[in-house]
């Protein structure tokens, strides 16, 4: 383990925080095509607060770099790039294959190349294997040789971090999994799990968020039921919960880099084999028109209270995919908001925790700076932030209208407080 040569590729969320970790044991070249991302890193700053800049000082072992040329002196490789979907649903493994001819050109007799990104079983060594041999010139598990060790990273989360969370490690051949899996227990104070192989590993990633997918898609479901019938879905969850075995998922938008991303994957991968995947899809179905059923039963609500739909001021506080962080990947919010505006309605965003240029960016949204009293018809709670839930439901009920709507998509308050609850 002493002759390996480390280089992490990507200092996302998943990236950076094990670049750090292995910096703390290790010589750690941390490579991102991003040079804004490596100047602000060099700064000692983390804009995804993911890592924290003491903890940036403490690896001082690390180094950052746009440069591939680099790379050459390294001989293991993780990979650690986001793998997202097009708008068609269809996996996009750019980022991907882009990582594995980065490597390809330097890759060398001996080294291994280690992918986290989350993929369809097979995608290792089906598509990214064949990428790395046509820009070497070698020959896999003959020249080169490949693992797979899944990320769980939960961005905004400080209590299960990369250290505390059990690592899955595979490997082509035997040797090679023994060695991702010494390499890992390094910095993995949860252990790890030696998968028999790659594809197994690459297959336990993609069911762990489907599943979590699946279940919340059933609460969604039972929430609009619930609804139909004035029952208060909470309520219902809350008795439920007192059985040992039951499940204490929550009705939700369901967006972030994972959880509305990887099924896809999967049922991509079985859709190519021959098989149609039901239950998967339907699940994502429900999941994917959340939005539109947000703002359905808001414009009930605000009918009911004759408030003038068209027109209307709307303020959706979040636009994060999940509560006190700043990551916008795949955020279901906007769903909500472009369907608002689909009523012609006019909809501010507001987030302390997001940067302003990269939701306009990335979604065309430009969230407000302030917040504005008495002047919104109605006001949707999308992200349980501390910030919101620290201003009471009186205070974000101050921000509308004589008569308005509150709409708690997040049980951030008791349903006396507010107006609408999923």
């Amino acid at each position: 383990m002493s002759n390996i040569k480390l280089a992490i590729i990507g200092l996302g969320y998943v990236g950076l925080p094990l670049a750090v970790e292995f910096g703390k044991k290790r010589p750690v070249t941390g490579f991102d095509i991003n040079a804004r991302r490596i100047k602000e890193l060099r700064a000692g700053h983390d804009h995804t607060l993911e890592t924290e800049p003491e903890e940036l000082h403490a690896a001082g072992l690390l180094t950052f770099t746009d440069n591939a040329e680099d790379l050459r002196a390294c001989n293991v490789f993780i990979v650690t790039v986001p793998t997202p979907i097009d708008e068609y649903k269809r996996p996009d493994l750019t980022p991907l294959i882009k990582a594995s001819e980065t490597i390809g050109k330097v890759l060398k007799v001996g080294d291994i190349v280690i992918y986290e990104s989350t993929v369809y079983p097979g995608a290792t060594e089906e598509d990214c294997v064949p990428v790395l041999e046509k820009y070497s010139g070698l020959k896999f598990n003959r020249d080169f040789y490949a693992g797979y060790s899944p990320e769980r990273i939960n961005p905004g989360d400080k209590s299960h971090r990369v250290t505390t969370i059990v690592k899955v490690t595979s490997g082509s051949t035997p040797v090679v999994a023994a060695t991702v899996d010494g390499l890992y227990r390094e910095i993995i104070v949860a252990g790890t799990h030696l998968a028999p192989s790659i594809r197994v590993a690459e297959a336990a990633k993609v069911i762990e968020n489907t599943q979590r997918d699946l279940n919340i898609a059933l609460i969604n479901e039972l929430a609009m039921i619930f609804n139909r019938m004035n029952i208060d879905t909470e309520a219902v969850l809350k008795a439920a919960g007192t059985k040992w075995n039951f499940l204490p998922f929550r009705p939700g938008l369901v967006g972030g880099h994972c959880i509305g991303v990887d099924p896809y994957y999967l049922t991509h991968k079985a859709q190519a084999i021959g098989y149609h995947p039901e239950i998967i899809l339907a699940g994502r179905r429900i999941n994917d028109a959340m939005g539109s059923y947000v703002v359905a039963q808001l414009v009930k609500a605000m009918t009911r209270k004759c408030i003038q739909i068209n027109g209307a001021r709307v303020l959706v506080m979040g636009l994060a995919f999940k509560e006190n962080c700043p990551d916008l990947r795949n955020t279901r919010l906007v769903d909500v908001v472009n369907e608002l505006r689909e009523y012609n309605c006019e909809v501010d965003v507001y987030d302390p925790w997001v940067s302003a240029e990269e939701a306009d960016e990335e979604y065309g949204i430009r969230p407000i700076a302030e917040l504005e009293q008495g002047v919104y018809d109605s006001i949707i709670l999308g992200v349980a932030h501390h910030q919101f839930a620290s201003m009471g439901a009186a205070g974000i009920h101050a921000l509308g209208k004589a008569e308005h709507i509150l709409y708690d998509l997040k049980y951030v308050f008791p349903a006396a407080e507010t107006d609408l609850r999923l």
